[in-house]
């Protein structure tokens, strides 16, 4: 895995092999990371990652300076990788990893973010559930994003707060906002 722009572009990161995940390829994460360039100032985003995984997206974050973020995931061989990479990075404390099941994470989370994003295994992805959970508790500020990675054969068009999709091979992402687009 490598981090495709920023501070750290071209950094080459190597997780151990038997993490049980499924990394966002390149292609998806800078056709991603495209779309919110032009649309935010990273040091300014409060970042949350949810299904954090090897912590991919994070770093692209924080390469690209955001330095409050949170990457949530429950298994703890995960979040020893992603700690050690935030060391080796040496990331401001502001940026963390935490061993959590992501509903409880989120049930008990009491902060606003700029931005979700949620990479939930593609045989298990829980979308109706995060949307619901997220916009009832308030978890985004009034701008904020919610993201959603998903296999593209699945589609969410039709849930709450659903305002674009953008599509990169077998990955789409889903975007949800407070505010409907129209």
């Amino acid at each position: 895995m490598r981090i495709i722009s920023g501070n750290f572009k071209g950094k080459q990161i190597k997780a151990p092999i038997d993490l049980p995940v499924r990394p966002t390829t390149d292609y998806a994460k800078s056709g991603l990371f495209n779309i919110l360039n032009n649309r935010y100032r990273f040091p300014k985003l409060k970042v949350l990652d949810l299904y954090a995984g090897t912590g991919s997206l994070s770093y692209e974050f924080f390469s690209r300076g955001s330095t409050t973020i949170t990457a949530v995931d429950n298994d703890t061989s995960c979040v020893k990788f992603i700690r050690q990479t935030i060391e080796l990075l040496k990331a401001p404390t502001s940026v963390s990893a935490v061993v959590a099941d992501v509903h409880s994470y989120l049930e008990r989370a009491i902060s606003k973010y700029d931005l979700i994003i949620a990479d939930p295994p593609f045989a298990i992805t829980p979308a109706e559930e995060l949307v619901t959970i997220i916009f009832e508790r308030e978890l985004l500020t009034d701008k904020g994003i919610f993201i959603l990675e998903h296999n593209s054969k699945d589609i969410f068009d039709e849930l709450p707060h659903f305002s674009e999709k953008r599509k990169y091979g077998n990955i789409t992402f889903s975007f949800f906002t407070k505010q409907i687009a129209t």
